[in-house]
């Protein structure tokens, strides 16, 4: 069975990214600084080191209104250079 994720969205809605990347300490600002370019608001990211300290898994939840916010910012946060996945 074939789904499209605007399929299964209402529109507005609240959606989470998981983005992992270099351990860096400006990883998780650069994310912000992305989501605030296309969703301003207030953020509290939430960042996880794994267990040899050599990345961050960040995940931050943000209100979007429709799918092509969603894939914009997929495309954004994938661009940053500390960023190996976007989820």
């Amino acid at each position: 069975m074939k789904t499209k994720l605007n399929e299964l969205l209402e529109f507005p809605c609240f959606f989470t990214y998981k983005v992992m990347g270099i351990a860096d300490q400006k990883l998780p600002d650069q994310v912000v600084e992305v989501v605030q370019r296309y969703a301003p608001g207030d953020y509290a990211p939430k960042v996880t080191t794994s267990s040899k300290n050599r990345y961050h898994s960040i995940s931050i939840t943000i209100k979007v209104v429709n799918i092509k916010q969603i894939e914009t910012l997929y495309r954004e946060l994938a661009n940053l250079p500390l960023v190996r996945v976007v989820l």
